[in-house]
């Protein structure tokens, strides 16, 4: 199949080349209208208790406000000056009713909480205009010039900010981390190739699977909620996906010419086997980011979106249009030379062989501590605590952070933070207010709730605000707190809703907690179907998800002790906060599906080799001498790619950047150049077995390399 895809490809390689470059850029252009479509929620379970308690209020007492909350600190004096009372009307009454559904300040109701006890600051509550967060964030972008007044600091805080400053970080730290990443991609591609031809075609694909994406996000944007994070993740996966595929494809046909073959032969050679590893490579990272469609929360689906989406692409143009150029090129890849100083190439594989020897002698010596280590790295994984994404996203410089820091130090009680507390009467009637009352006093007796305050009724609810002692909404003791309420019995006839920024936590990681079985069972059982019709074995498939949990809790292990414990707080500029939830299972996915990448292409050599009839020892030591430097190669291009997003300013991209170079950096030369070929020499001939019925079955399948590769070669020369 393989082989005969790549025979396709060269016999009308001039049409694919038109055809695919014309779609992928035409798709690109139009997806330039997806920044329009994004939106920068979605981090909530709908079907959740949280979002039902949020979901009634806003029906029965309309838009509650705090979307934008203006804090204003005169320069001297309080703020019951006239002066300041009479900006700050002035400026709040010449709001546009177009972006402005309400507004609440201090100096029109005189509320005590809109006020410091000292009267040193005071606030305006906004309610914007939108149906949902994109419209209520385009409301804010309308005002956000607005609000300032002479003579008083003003700043701006509330959930509007809060996006509006991450949404442009975001993408200042997208444009920023590919104006950094692709020049050094490709001066290490010109190093590795040691011509410019070669090299500029992996960073082309790369270029045009993140253009195609963004056509696709369009159209699903149109559809159903985007989050903005989804095209950073695109960005990030296609342009690093499509490189590798790229070096691997580009790799394997100079390899392929330099044997001595046509460019039709070496075309249909690099099809049937670097582009097979990319197809089943790409197939098994589209199925880990396919498991985040499991969860109920908007922002994980976006992130599916943005990976599969750019992964699906990469995989696309390294089948179809990169072939195509290759046959074009044919020996002319190798154009625009740049000399540089090379080692000699040695008979016996140099290094790589010399590491495979070690390797094979003492497979113990080496597993051994390599095993241990790893699990050291993973013991933080049992302290992990998580959370949401709030302020601490942004640096501390930031104005939005500063401004909701300020509200939550010196405004606890409108901070946003509070536990709703909805009680719902019968048959559409208000709960008896006696009753409501002394629910009150119950929910205040609850050990973690400071204060109960009337949050407001209407129809058939009344509403209880509920104050925590602890200021840190994501704290274990807030949890608690939480869980405490939940479990009062309401009063007779009522229904007890509760929700807030604490509820929201909670449900959402219980959302999550309960499909990450289904997802683990979707990633291992893919992984093992996939590689078992590969490869024809069944321990393969099983130590390569062994190897891959491995890799990816040792990772998550570095990275609990660095963002959440603080041991990198200085270098890293982050602060110290529970991991995002998302953000985890994202990188869960992505790094689980990068190590079975790897794996597949170590073990495609290693079983190419086995099919020849050579020992075990012979096969490892031929895949690690085939593979080992673009394995290398391969995994620095993309941590230079990913490494970029470690310098972001916003803290989950930040995070992502730093996950992915500390799981890249283990799983690409510690696990697959040293544990794996040290567990396959432990384990013998027997990681080659299947059950005879097994077996063939996977023959029947027709995706044996070799198989094909011979039968297409014998084709190609009765012609």
């Amino acid at each position: 199949m393989f082989a005969s895809w790549g025979s396709f490809t060269y016999r009308l390689r001039w049409t694919v080349l038109a055809v695919v470059a014309v779609v992928v850029v035409g798709s690109g252009v139009w997806g330039l209208g997806v920044f329009n479509q994004l939106t920068e929620g979605g981090y909530i379970d709908p079907g959740s208790e949280s979002a039902k308690a949020a979901a009634a209020v806003e029906a029965a007492l309309g838009p509650q406000g705090g979307d934008v909350v203006a804090i204003y600190t005169p320069e001297s004096g309080t703020v019951d000056d006239p002066g300041l009372a009479q900006q700050v009307t002035a400026r709040l009454d010449a709001l546009p009713d177009s972006a402005v559904l309400d507004v609440s300040s201090y100096w029109q109701t005189g509320a005590p909480q809109l006020a410091t006890p000292d009267k040193t600051s005071a606030l305006a509550v906004i309610t914007l205009v939108g149906d949902d967060e994109n419209a209520k964030l385009e409301s804010y972008r309308a005002i956000k010039d607005e609000l300032a007044v002479g003579g008083a600091q003003t700043q701006i805080a509330g959930s509007g900010p809060l996006q509006d400053s991450t949404s442009n970080r975001s993408k200042t730290d997208l444009t920023r981390a590919e104006l950094v990443s692709l020049p050094i991609v490709l001066v290490l591609l010109v190093l590795i190739f040691g011509s410019l031809v070669a090299a500029s075609l992996p960073v082309l694909v790369g270029g045009l699977a993140v253009l195609g994406s963004l056509g696709v996000l369009h159209a699903v944007a149109l559809t159903t909620e985007v989050n903005s994070f989804a095209v950073n993740v695109a960005s990030l996966l296609g342009l690093g996906m499509a490189i590798d595929y790229g070096l691997f494809m580009v790799g394997r046909f100079r390899e392929e010419l330099a044997a001595g073959r046509s460019p039709e032969v070496a075309v249909r050679h690099t099809v049937a086997t670097a582009g097979r590893t990319v197809m089943f490579s790409a197939t098994l990272l589209i199925i880990a980011l396919a498991g985040l469609l499991l969860f109920p929360q908007g922002f994980l689906k976006s992130l599916s979106y943005g990976g599969m989406t750019a992964v699906a692409l990469a995989a696309v143009v390294s089948l179809t249009l990169l072939p195509a150029l290759l046959g074009i090129l044919g020996p002319r890849v190798d154009r625009l030379a740049v000399r540089l100083p090379r080692r000699r190439a040695t008979a016996d594989g140099g290094g790589w062989a010399r590491l495979a020897a070690v390797v094979m002698r003492r497979p113990i010596l080496v597993a051994a501590p390599i095993l241990a280590v790893l699990v050291l790295l993973a013991l933080p994984i049992g302290q992990v605590r998580f959370g949401e994404v709030d302020e601490r996203v942004l640096p501390a410089s930031d104005p939005a952070r500063q401004a909701i820091e300020t509200l939550k130090t010196e405004f606890p009680v409108m901070s946003g933070n509070g536990v709703q507390v909805v009680l719902r009467g019968p048959d559409g009637a208000a709960p008896d207010q006696a009753a409501a009352q002394a629910f009150a006093g119950r929910v205040g007796a609850v050990e973690g709730v400071e204060a109960v305050n009337p949050g407001g009724a209407g129809g058939d609810l009344v509403v209880l605000t509920a104050t925590l002692a602890d200021r840190d909404p994501l704290s274990d003791a807030a949890r608690d707190t939480v869980a405490d309420i939940r479990a009062l019995t309401p009063p007779a006839g009522t229904d007890l809703l509760v929700g807030g920024t604490t509820a929201r936590n909670v449900d959402s990681l219980d959302a999550t907690i309960a499909k990450l079985p289904l997802m683990a069972g979707l990633l291992a059982g893919a992984t093992f179907v996939l590689m078992f019709l590969a490869f024809g074995s069944i321990l393969l498939p099983i130590k390569a998800i062994l190897m891959s949990v491995l890799s990816l809790s040792a990772t998550f292990g570095i990275l609990v002790w660095l963002f959440q414990e603080g041991h990198g707080e200085g270098w890293l500029r982050v602060t110290p906060a529970p991991l995002e939830v998302g953000i985890v299972v994202l990188m869960a996915a992505v790094v689980f599906g990068l190590s079975t990448d790897y794996e597949v292409f170590l073990l495609s050599r290693m079983v190419e080799a086995r099919a020849k009839g050579v020992s075990t020892v012979e096969a490892v030591t031929t895949g690690l001498v085939r593979t080992g430097r673009v394995i290398s190669a391969a995994a620095l291009l993309l941590v230079v790619v990913t490494g970029a997003f470690a310098f972001a300013t916003v803290a989950m991209m930040r995070f992502i950047g730093v996950g992915m170079i500390i799981a890249l950096v283990l799983d690409a030369t510690v696990v697959r150049m040293l544990l794996v070929p040290a567990v396959m020499r432990l384990l013998g001939d027997a990681v080659w077995w299947a059950p005879g019925p097994l077996r063939r079955l996977q023959q029947a399948a027709g995706l044996q390399e070799s198989d094909e590769i011979e039968a297409t070669d014998k084709e190609l020369a009765l012609r």
